[in-house]
């Protein structure tokens, strides 16, 4: 009973703090002048208009990106299925009992074109293949995977794709899997140099 008494209590007094509050908000109002009533009520509708005006603007992005990447996620799935028919080709190809037959010729045949359509219906849907081979590494387009030693390639320079890359629109879908070219280890390099030549000259010592 002691406690119901005491949160009545509480509530009573709660109640009467936001009365006050009330009274004291419309007392200054009444004092106010009405230059500065209406100054204050503009000031209000203005803050209430640029509130209305963001929403409407997240709503519409929100819109226009649901019609333009609605379909991400569904491109980014599809492309394990290009990526399945060019490792069933890589398989077909390095089978030994199928080398240079007929058989392999017309199975390939028919794989590329099945391949080569899944990508124009990706490019009709504003999908398209990152360009990789010859270009300067790109992070945010390109994942390097490794490095090969080449001199005749700026350093850095992607010379292999062990996975394609995709762009939708303005987005990336997924990146390139590269290798990207550095220059020779000139130490090393000399290393071999000195030890071929010690194994020539043992060689020929042996003789």
């Amino acid at each position: 009973m002691e406690k119901e008494e005491n949160q009545n209590s509480q509530t009573e007094d709660n109640n009467e703090i936001k009365e006050n509050k009330e009274i004291e908000k419309t007392s200054e109002n009444k004092d106010l002048k009405p230059e500065d009533k209406i100054k204050e009520l503009e000031d209000k509708l203005a803050r209430a208009y640029a509130e209305i005006e963001n929403q409407r603007r997240r709503f519409e992005k929100e819109k226009d990106d649901a019609f333009d990447y609605g379909g991400f996620s569904l491109a980014r799935e599809t492309l394990n299925l290009i990526d399945n028919l060019e490792r069933s080709k890589l398989a077909l190809e390095n089978d030994e009992n199928l080398k240079n037959s007929e058989p392999l010729k017309k199975t390939l045949d028919h794989l590329n074109v099945i391949q080569k359509d899944m990508i124009s219906i990706l490019k009709k849907n504003n999908i398209e293949e990152i360009k990789s081979i010859d270009q300067k590494l790109d992070p945010n387009l390109h994942q390097a995977m490794m490095e090969v030693e080449d001199d005749k390639k700026e350093p850095g320079t992607v010379v292999q794709e062990i996975q394609k890359g995709f762009m939708m629109k303005d987005r990336l879908l997924r990146p390139s899997l590269v290798a990207v070219s550095k220059k020779t280890n000139k130490k090393e390099k000399n290393l071999k140099q000195e030890e071929k030549s010690e194994q020539n000259q043992s060689k020929y010592n042996e003789k």
